[in-house]
């Protein structure tokens, strides 16, 4: 039996999502991948049993019913003029190409079902949350294949206003950055304190990753949760009080997602 599944484009999140695909069942000669210059990422697919062309044939493109898009945003076109002639009309094209909204996706792959959406990298450990909006004419029933295929990476929500993914894509598509940032400075932090190289990395991992967890399995806010750790006049407050002050961690959050939002609507073109 033909797979009717294909991934363009076997980067690192389109990747992460197939990984996520294998580990929830799907077995590795269901879907194949399409890159024509396959790195890292591909290669442990390829570990894992996928088979990664780099090209799309038509004898492989006749079986396909659903595409999962995962080039980079700027060679959506390269990547259309290559598959779009060779893919059935029915064919549902789902895409997590930051900044292409449905409009833009019709007009390079074609009249076809469309699933616009955002993951982020914590998919690959089935941590991620995958936000999507489905084209008008896309049938239900499409739809919610699309969101089982999402849904292998972690928790999913459909939109009903396509302008908000710009807003998705700044905080939860990039916000994995922020976190790693805030990692390395809170490391580069304890060095400058006096503490051996390991041990503030190790600290600093150890203290985000506690910390997430203990955000996910508590059910106070973050605020809440931000309290309980700070006594007024303690260690917790000193600190606070220099993130907090203007031009804060908060303010410079705010600019931060605002300039990831607006690069999203640039990528639009």
């Amino acid at each position: 039996m033909k797979p009717d599944l294909v991934l363009i484009g076997a980067g690192r999140m389109g990747s992460a999502l197939a990984a996520g695909w294998i580990a929830s069942g799907r077995p590795a000669d269901s879907f194949f991948a399409v890159d024509p210059r396959p790195g890292p990422a591909a290669a442990r697919l390829r570990e894992a049993g996928v088979r990664i062309e780099k090209t799309l044939s038509a004898e492989d493109a006749a079986g396909v019913k659903t595409v999962l898009l995962a080039v980079k945003p700027q060679i959506m076109d390269e990547a259309a003029a290559a598959v779009a002639r060779l893919l059935p009309a029915d064919a549902m094209l789902v895409s997590i190409l930051a900044g292409k909204t449905l409009d833009r996706l019709k007009e390079a792959f074609g009249d076809r079902p469309y699933v616009r959406s955002m993951p982020n990298t914590p998919a690959a450990v089935g941590k991620g949350y995958t936000v999507y909006v489905a084209s008008g004419g896309a049938p239900r029933e499409r739809v919610e294949e699309a969101r089982s295929l999402l849904a292998a990476g972690g928790d999913t929500a459909e939109l009903e206003n396509e302008g908000q993914m710009d807003a998705v894509t700044a905080v939860s598509g990039s916000g994995p950055a922020y976190f790693f940032l805030l990692a390395e400075a809170l490391a580069a932090a304890g060095r400058a304190e006096g503490l051996p190289e390991d041990l503030a990395a190790d600290l600093a991992r150890a203290t985000l990753i506690g910390s997430g967890a203990l955000l996910e399995s508590s059910t106070e806010t973050p605020g809440r949760l931000r309290e309980g750790v700070t006594s007024p006049g303690g260690t917790t407050a000193a600190a606070l009080d220099v993130l907090t002050k203007e031009p804060g961690l908060p303010a410079l959050m705010r600019r931060a997602v605002a300039a990831a939002a607006g690069r999203s609507r640039e990528l639009r073109g």
